[in-house]
């Protein structure tokens, strides 16, 4: 892929190859994971949300009871 130069900043054109297999549209927002010696790594944010929820998942936290309701006031009493 070519880097350009749009306004101020550089910007590279993803082939239709890569979007359709990321499954991208126009207005969706990519963020970059990792980068390190000419190798970009990025992911959309439905992949983050579900990295997210996988790895809260992973840690096994107990359920909560069916009846419990967060109560804002409550966990900002002092």
């Amino acid at each position: 892929m070519q880097i350009s130069k749009w306004g101020n900043s550089l910007a590279v054109r993803l082939p239709k190859s890569l979007v359709d297999q990321l499954g991208l549209k126009e207005g969706d927002e990519l963020e970059v994971v990792a980068a390190r010696e000419g190798t970009i790594e990025v992911e959309t944010k439905e992949q983050r949300r579900q990295r997210a929820i996988e790895n809260m998942r992973a840690r096994n936290w107990p359920a909560l009871p069916a009846d419990y309701k967060f109560d804002r006031d409550e966990a900002n009493e002092r």
